[in-house]
């Protein structure tokens, strides 16, 4: 029974671990996008049209140049959302 628990632990640690980390808007899927509380379809379809049509977003704080996204917009989103390698303003 032990043994079957630690497996079990194991595979949801698996599963959740992505759940909890911050989303890369420069490989994230218009679905994974979605999943971050306050971005919707609208939104998510913008980031990746932006990036598509721009290249990869350097920081966050790039979001201020897709159609939809404020300075205050961005600082809400900033810990659920990354760049790898940003070199952005850290949340406050």
């Amino acid at each position: 029974m032990r043994k079957q628990f630690g497996y079990l632990a194991g595979l949801l640690a698996m599963v959740a671990l992505p759940v909890f980390g911050a989303v890369d808007i420069n490989t994230a899927t218009q679905s994974e996008l979605e999943a971050v509380k306050g971005l919707g379809p609208a939104k998510a379809k913008a980031i990746i049209a932006h990036r598509e049509q721009n290249g990869p977003f350097k920081s966050v704080d790039d979001l201020d140049k897709v159609k939809g996204f404020g300075k205050s917009s961005i600082d809400k989103l900033r810990g659920e959302l990354s760049v790898k390698g940003d070199k952005g303003k850290p949340k406050p």
